[in-house]
């Protein structure tokens, strides 16, 4: 099958920055389908008639002319937070072909001399800006897509905010184009002066002093969560992600997630981790909302309900961290009913009730029970003795692959 469809990336340089194979395209297309300031570009002798991406955004003007000549017009390259990979995911590869030009990032980089495997690429257009916070270490190099001429001021008040005032700021304008400029200062000195919508953001992150550490790795401080003492405490909350064992692209609950720091750790393991928090009390919500924005997981989803009801209907979950309701009739059967084989899951106790609950489990379901003790050290007078925290009953087992 021969492509119908063609995939331009075209940058600031317009037409004539375009190799021959894209130009052939556009001019034998019978229909063009792009932004404003993409068909903008195009010089009268693109006879296609030209259309509109619709507002809201979608792919009907491309998929309603399928088999005819088409093609459509974006941004550097159609395969980097583009509308390519949106069209990959409804057509085959041999009914398209993609012609990439430099991406911005490829071009910032160029710009300012960084190796681009060593950069963390982000996209802030139309997506929320409290992802960043996930990213911000010191010596971290990141390039940002910018949402509009607003992003570099708002990225500057985050940056001050999180202790990363020192950061530089180099924010590039329209790159490849007659138009291209380079801004350079610090998050502390940004000025707000009028930057273009068509901008990157290159940040060389430097944290301050005082900023806190906040490792990707599971145990974050508990003073990085809000809560209301309802928390899973930071060792017992490393063990029990070690065992929950994140990876790449899989679905965790977080059943009664009271302050959402399992769902949260879960997500920061890896940037397609993908958990849902489930939480009744309408407090502990508010506070899941806050911490998820400020630990750089927006996409963590709250589920506003009380288990076992709340979970149906629910994409199946490759892990579970059963927090709170482990007393709650149909709580664990219906989460051992909806673990995909070979899931994992773990559950906490501190009650005895609870604790006999999850004996019974065990019994049941097999699985391995770990008693978890953490003790500190605190005044007593003039010296120093161990505190006892409360002793905690873990349960882990994975879900065989025939059940």
């Amino acid at each position: 099958m021969s492509p119908w469809l063609t995939v331009v990336g075209i940058g600031e340089d317009g037409f004539k920055g375009l190799g021959k194979n894209a130009r052939r395209a556009l001019l034998g297309a019978s229909r063009i389908v792009g932004g404003q300031r993409q068909l903008d570009l195009l010089p009268v002798c693109i006879r296609g008639e030209r259309q509109l991406w619709p507002s809201p955004f979608s792919l009907t003007p491309v998929l309603a002319h399928r088999g005819e000549a088409v093609c459509v017009l974006a941004s550097g390259d159609p395969m980097f937070y583009g509308v390519g990979a949106s069209l990959a995911r409804q057509l085959s590869s041999d009914e398209m072909l993609i012609l990439p030009a430099p991406s911005s990032c490829s071009l910032a980089a160029a710009r300012l001399g960084w190796p681009l495997q060593d950069v963390v690429t982000l996209s802030l257009v139309a997506r929320p800006l409290a992802a960043l916070n996930a990213q911000l270490f010191s010596g971290v190099r990141l390039l940002l897509l910018s949402n509009d001429g607003q992003s570099p001021a708002a990225v500057a008040q985050l940056l001050r905010e999180r202790g990363f005032g020192s950061s530089r700021l180099s924010v590039l304008e329209h790159l490849g184009g007659d138009a291209e400029r380079r801004i350079d200062s610090t998050a502390n000195a940004w000025d707000d002066a009028p930057i273009a919508d068509l901008n990157v953001i290159a940040i060389e992150c430097q944290a301050d002093i005082d900023a806190p550490r906040l490792s990707r790795l599971a145990g974050l401080p508990d003073s990085a969560f809000q809560h209301d003492g309802q928390l899973t405490k930071r060792d017992v909350r490393a063990i029990t992600l070690a065992r929950l064992a994140p990876t790449p692209g899989e679905l965790l609950w977080d059943v009664g997630a009271g302050s959402g720091s399992i769902g949260i750790e879960w997500m920061r393991a890896h940037p397609s981790c993908r958990a849902l928090a489930i939480e009744a009390d309408e407090g502990r919500q508010q506070l899941i909302e806050h911490n998820r924005d400020a630990l750089g997981v927006p996409g963590l989803q709250l589920i506003r309900g009380k288990a076992p009801q709340a979970l149906a209907g629910l994409e199946r979950p490759d892990a579970i961290f059963i927090g709170g309701g482990v007393t709650r009739e149909g709580v664990f059967e219906t989460c051992w009913e909806q673990l995909k084989p070979g899931g994992r899951l773990a559950a906490n106790a501190v009650t005895l009730q609870s604790e006999i609950t999850l004996m019974n489990w065990r019994e049941q379901y097999g699985g391995e029970l770990t008693r978890i003790h953490v003790a500190q050290a605190q005044p007593l007078g003039e010296f120093d003795t161990w505190r006892q925290a409360l002793p905690i009953t873990l349960l882990d087992l994975v879900k065989p692959l025939d059940a």
